[in-house]
């Protein structure tokens, strides 16, 4: 087994050609070697240049990965043992931080953690895992401003360092990439905005909801997942956090924002829980949202009656739920990761026996 290098990110060793030189052309990168030292959220954007979230660094990283082969209507990919043969591989044992489908091939790219180092990796429609140098590629980086500061804080059960929630998901929507996060000063939960090719990165916007659970106005947890979504031909975002509200914020009124924006809490889907990962889809001519959660499952969400949902004002106590209406997806236990693979397929992460397996499945 090969010893992991320093500052190599693990990934496919490729070629790549006309595909990524169009990329620099376009999305103004440069060839070098970055600075990655860590590697969480993932997203993809055009051209196949994927996203990489930098906690550690309070950056974020585009990278031409020159994946152009693939079909991801085709693309059918189940691993037993995903995160020992990623181990294997590496020559560490590996955690494994995120997942995220090029839509334009249906190639699965992870980012993990092997040795205190950070790690990407592809695995094509055939399931074979490969890795990518970071030697020598075409990127380009965005430092986030206003970050918090890299250090642990307060005391006892409340100590945590901040630092590690400056990038919690990312997504890239009509030209942008919207980063969620913390930042420092008043307000920390906030989302950002990055246009691309990456011009300046300023402080973003800073998010405060009202937390059903709580029966209070919050504005210091950072959303854990989010996607954008088309409500009514106006865009918006639909984030969840812990405990666990559903929450829509108008990209229009971010846009407009200076500093603080109230979002709308148009649901409570149950206390003591943590959302992991969600996208949206269509099945049978109405859309959804695929939320999967720490404690309570996967849950499917309607998105029917989101563009007249007020939002919820009143204390939901009890662990229970209000607003938007779900079922949860028995079928779907132990999903730690997961991403829409195709228009009717979805690819997930699954905790199961001590063991992570990566599964192809039908979207519910």
């Amino acid at each position: 087994m090969r010893r992991l290098l320093d500052y190599v990110v693990l990934g496919v060793l490729g070629v790549l050609g006309c595909a990524s030189a169009h990329a620099a052309d376009q999305w103004g990168l440069e060839r070098g070697t970055p600075d990655i030292k860590s590697a969480g959220s993932l997203t993809f954007g055009p051209d196949n240049v994927l996203f990489v979230g930098d906690t550690k660094s309070a950056a974020v990283f585009a990278i031409a990965t020159g994946n152009t082969e693939g079909d991801a209507s085709k693309s059918n990919i189940n691993i037993e043992d995903v995160v020992d043969k990623i181990s294997g591989l590496v020559g560490s044992d590996a955690t494994i931080n995120d997942i995220a489908v090029n839509p334009a091939t249906g190639n699965v790219f992870v980012s993990a953690t092997a040795a205190e180092k950070p790690a990407l990796l592809q695995i094509d429609g055939a399931g074979e895992i490969t890795q990518l140098s970071m030697k020598d590629i075409l990127f380009s980086k965005a430092v986030l401003l206003g970050a918090p500061e890299d250090k642990v804080a307060g005391k006892g059960r409340r100590a945590k360092n901040n630092r590690n929630d400056a990038i919690t998901d990312l997504a890239f929507f009509e030209g942008k990439l919207l980063i969620s996060g913390l930042r420092d000063g008043s307000t920390p939960s906030s989302v950002r905005e990055l246009s691309f090719p990456f011009a300046t990165a300023d402080k973003g916007v800073g998010v405060q909801i009202y937390h059903a659970a709580h029966g209070k106005e919050e504005d210091y947890s950072a959303m854990r997942t989010f996607v954008p979504l088309m409500i009514d031909g106006e865009p918006n975002l639909l984030a969840a956090y812990v405990c666990t509200p559903l929450v829509k914020i108008p990209l229009k009124e971010l846009e407009a924002a200076a500093d603080r924006i109230q979002g709308t809490t148009v649901a409570e889907l149950g206390n003591r829980n943590r959302p992991l990962d969600m996208f949206s889809y269509t099945k049978d001519g109405a859309s959804f949202l695929l939320l999967s959660n720490s404690a309570r499952g996967v849950m499917k969400i309607t998105t029917t009656g989101l563009s007249a949902n007020k939002g919820l004002t009143d204390r939901v106590e009890g662990g229970g739920a209000a607003g938007q209406s779900y079922d949860t997806v028995d079928s779907m236990n132990g999903v730690v990761q997961m991403d829409k693979l195709n228009d009717t397929h979805a690819v997930l992460l699954i905790e199961k026996d001590g063991h992570q397996h990566l599964e192809t499945v039908v979207l519910p």
